[in-house]
């Protein structure tokens, strides 16, 4: 993968990175408002009844829900249509995405994580791989997950995990763990060193089947919030794989990552987004119609000031999520942009749900109401595609670096 930066009119350059190989895709105005009418009135008829099950079962049954997401078109939101999907932008696929973020969080997090990776590998998969995934990944009959975190090392140069060519064949040792939908993915996408002497430009990411021989999938201990949502540890032994099954050229690894994980950072704040939106209007609901001491918690200035906050917070990061994919949908990078709309994002989320437990008092600490449900599920938000000293580190170099954030 190569970034280019454009140059202005003087021939400098201007600081601003372009993507390997954007794919136009985005719904005609009216045909999208039509579809993502339809998907929400989906979301609160068939899904959100799902929340009590899934929260005491710690298990999202994919009898019901999977035929139910296939319905909606949930699998190929941004999948083209020439796979069979639905061909939504990414500036489209925010409001899904936001929407899905109300209701229970492993429905979320399975939506998410299925059309995180299946765009990711829209940049950076050969066609022939396109062609042998896509249409079933757009109906769900298939699915992609993303295999990078480790238990024993770092999710950067230093993992452990190797691919050795042998032949027309790599073969595979190592460990990953923390792998979001281990539990449905056909293909993981495995992060290996291939080259270990070449430091960053020794790495590879390598398509593994599920049923390849060699590798094991054990499920992970329960998650505090996002119930559901599998995260499994992978072991790979004498794992053999075709060396056509390598994405994009050896060295490429690393370089794929941040531009799979760049746009994927931004899912996530509008994750954050839904979360905190609907936080809001529950604490607007109840401060209507709590009262204490004759009058509604609503005419107290403590809680008008928690309100404001809240929809500050959420004003804010609205416009940041539209920023930042606009630029991806004209065919940008957006390093900087990505973890910042990820770390203010986790931070936005974590006081509006603080002021939301506020608002709603003793009773929101139970399962009363679905405060208390929205409040563990946000945590996610802090870990996923990276802590925020991660995100900061990101953004401060990206700058450091020359990158134009503001072009």
């Amino acid at each position: 993968m190569t970034l280019e930066t454009k140059a202005d009119a003087s021939g400098r350059a201007s600081g601003v990175l372009y993507r390997s190989r954007p794919e136009p895709t985005g719904l005609p105005d009216a045909e999208y408002e039509a579809f993502k009418k339809k998907f929400f009135e989906a979301i609160w008829r068939d899904l959100d009844p799902l929340e009590q099950e899934i929260e005491d079962n710690e298990h999202v049954p994919h009898e019901i829900v999977d035929p139910l997401l296939r319905d909606m078109g949930a699998f190929g939101l941004m999948i083209p249509r020439r796979f069979g999907g639905i061909g939504l932008s990414t500036t489209q696929y925010m409001p899904i995405l936001a929407e899905l973020s109300k209701i229970q969080g492993g429905i979320r997090v399975l939506v998410h994580v299925h059309n995180s990776v299946s765009h990711g590998l829209l940049e950076i998969a050969s066609e022939a791989q396109l062609q042998a995934l896509m249409p079933d990944v757009a109906q769900g009959y298939k699915s992609v997950a993303f295999g990078l975190t480790e238990p024993d090392h770092g999710s950067g140069m230093d993992i452990g995990t190797h691919a050795v060519r042998d032949g027309d064949d790599y073969v595979i040792n190592g460990r990953k763990w923390l792998i979001t939908n281990s539990d449905i993915a056909t293909h993981f996408m495995i992060i290996a060193k291939t080259d270990p002497s070449a430091g960053a430009a020794g790495i590879s990411s390598i398509l593994v089947p599920r049923e390849t021989p060699g590798m094991t999938i054990t499920p992970l201990p329960e998650t505090m919030g996002c119930k559901g949502g599998e995260h499994g540890q992978i072991d790979l032994v004498d794992v053999r794989v075709p060396v056509s099954n390598i994405i994009g050229h050896e060295g490429e690894g690393l370089t794929q990552m941040e531009e799979v994980l760049e746009i994927s950072r931004v899912f996530i704040a509008a994750t954050s987004l839904g979360t905190a939106e609907r936080a809001l209007e529950l604490s607007l609901a109840f401060a209507k119609q709590r009262k204490t001491f004759g009058k509604p918690l609503a005419s107290r200035q403590a809680i008008q000031r928690y309100l404001a906050e809240m929809g500050t917070d959420i004003y804010a990061l609205r416009g940041m999520i539209a920023d930042a994919t606009a630029k991806w949908d004209q065919g940008r990078r957006i390093p900087a942009e990505a973890s910042m709309c990820k770390l203010f994002g986790l931070e936005a989320v974590g006081r509006v749900t603080d002021r939301a437990l506020l608002t709603h008092g003793g009773i929101g600490y139970t399962r009363k109401y679905p405060i208390e449900r929205l409040y563990r599920d946000a945590r996610l938000n802090w870990l996923e595609e990276g802590p925020p000293t991660i995100q900061m580190a990101v953004a401060a170099q990206t700058f450091l670096n020359g990158y134009r954030w503001d072009a």
